[in-house]
């Protein structure tokens, strides 16, 4: 594959040091946000959800706030620990849509019936990097049901999520101009569900939402990412080692902010977070870890050493 250019969807990054603030909006614009953040996630069109959520970050923070807290924040969007981000309530609109708006293609199949992407051959690499591509746009409404389901939280964690949501649409656009470069699209592969089904599965308990799917599925990534790209260069591919590696460094700062939420609703509840963590695992079913584990980018993504070794000793 040749050089992506990500300026052909994006702007290119400012100068970090010559950016404003982002101001922070008041609880009635928040609650606007969690209203068009609904919107965007039952919106079925790939690219209206795309523009909107671009959109919607942009006028919330502004251009220059949102690459600020890209290119010179661990944890993205607003700090969360802000004085006065207490949480009061946890409640969830249960009674709300549980399924987001997604495009008719990719066919959703049962796991076990999609093939196992391989790096050999181009058809082969394109069915990796949809696979990649269609968890980049189930992360793209997990982010936004976390930003609108929970209204009764903290303004800063509305504005973390919607952060990532707008994350989560780069990294989806850089997949998906690979995958076009090789002559393919979004829908062509089928994929599975097995995602968006942990986000069911705890649409009405945060605290699992938290542990289940940063800190389990998408910590999983940090697990898998490299020896893909080990795999994409063994082939030649250059091109989406260096995306892959994009979306690595952004996701470290995604499952570091699940982290943090995590651990600040577990101690609210008056619960030792690691064994809470463990717990939550074996009650809802979720997979656990895949040795080896990228020890670096969990470590700094919160987890603790000791975390780490009764994961790998599980």
């Amino acid at each position: 594959m040749g050089q992506f250019n990500e300026s052909a969807r994006f702007p290119s990054p400012m100068v970090v040091d010559q950016l404003p603030e982002p101001p922070t909006p008041d609880p009635g614009e928040i609650a606007g946000l969690r209203e068009q953040a609904y919107e965007h996630w039952a919106q079925a069109g790939v690219d209206a959800k795309l523009d909107g959520v671009q959109a919607l970050w942009a006028q919330v923070v502004g251009v220059a706030g949102a690459d600020r807290a890209r290119g010179n924040s661990a944890i993205p969007g607003v700090v969360s620990n802000a004085p006065g981000a207490r949480v009061l309530d946890t409640a969830a609109r249960s009674g709300a849509g549980l399924e987001p708006g997604r495009p008719a293609r990719p066919r959703l199949v049962d796991p076990r019936k999609v093939p196992r992407r391989g790096a050999g051959g181009a058809r082969a690499r394109a069915g990796l990097l949809h696979a990649i591509a269609h968890i980049e746009f189930n992360a793209i409404n997990l982010a936004l049901d976390a930003v609108w389901r929970y209204p009764a939280m903290p303004q800063a964690f509305a504005l973390d999520w919607l952060a990532v949501a707008a994350d989560e649409c780069r990294h989806f656009g850089l997949v998906r101009a690979l995958l076009r470069e090789a002559g393919h699209d979004y829908g062509d592969f089928d994929a599975h569900d097995g995602l968006w089904q942990m986000a069911v599965r705890t649409h009405d308990d945060l605290l699992a939402r938290m542990a289940l799917v940063p800190r389990v599925l998408e910590a999983r990534g940090l697990d898998a990412t490299p020896p893909i790209q080990a795999r994409l260069r063994a082939a030649g591919d250059e091109a989406a080692c260096a995306v892959l590696q994009i979306i690595l460094d952004d996701e470290i700062g995604h499952v570091r902010l699940g982290d943090h939420w995590f651990r600040l609703l577990a101690a609210q509840a008056g619960l030792d977070p690691e064994a809470a963590y463990l717990g939550l695992i074996e009650q809802h079913g979720a997979p656990m870890p895949r040795a080896p584990l990228n020890r670096d980018a969990r470590l700094a993504a919160g987890f603790s050493e000791r975390e780490l070794g009764r994961l790998e000793a599980r």
